[in-house]
């Protein structure tokens, strides 16, 4: 009957893990990169990048017509200058490119086609340690070099994770109620 007990609570100590792994994938956010705008030509990049805190885990989602765009992540030389001749360290030409920011560190991106990037489609973000508090509710980004900006546009985060995690956990709470009751 202890045996039984022990194995019990195992399973049940397993569960929550897997809870609170699934919890904490949660706390990252989505970010369309431009918004309704998404990532093109008419946006203002620099006003968009400094509504949010960013944090490691999050995901830079880059949506714009396969051809006419691209994403490219690269050194802040490359960046200052819009000159992908060195410093271009990833590129992204999907058209729904999702770019996980796995370090805390600065990131800059640009688009390559040719009068882009020197046009305004850049945008850097300096990327922080994922804490409880991170989100949207705080704003903070860093811009290099400064450009005018206009008011900032409408949030339009993806609530993905935040579902997938809930249904998750409502499984895992079902299992632990057939368990035990």
């Amino acid at each position: 009957m202890k045996e039984t007990k022990f194995f019990k609570y195992c399973r049940l100590l397993i569960i929550l893990m897997i809870n609170f792994l699934f919890l904490n994938v949660a706390r990252s956010e989505v970010y369309t990169v431009g918004e309704e705008e998404e990532w093109n030509a008419d946006a203002d990049f620099v006003s968009w990048s400094q509504k949010y805190k960013f944090s490691v885990g999050d995901i830079l989602r880059f949506t714009y017509v396969k051809g006419q765009h691209n994403a490219y992540e690269v050194t802040e030389d490359t960046y200052r200058s819009c000159n992908v001749s060195s410093g271009v360290l990833a590129k992204y030409e999907s058209g729904n490119d999702q770019i996980k920011l796995k370090q805390a560190k600065k990131y800059w991106f640009i688009c390559n086609v040719p009068g882009h990037c020197l046009g305004g489609m850049r945008f850097s973000i300096d990327v922080k340690e994922a804490s409880a508090t991170s989100g949207a509710n705080s704003t903070s980004a860093t811009i290099t070099p400064p450009m005018e900006s206009s008011s900032p546009l409408n949030s339009c985060r993806s609530y993905a994770p935040v579902r997938w995690s809930m249904g998750i956990n409502l499984i895992a709470f079902g299992i632990l109620v057939r368990l035990y009751f």
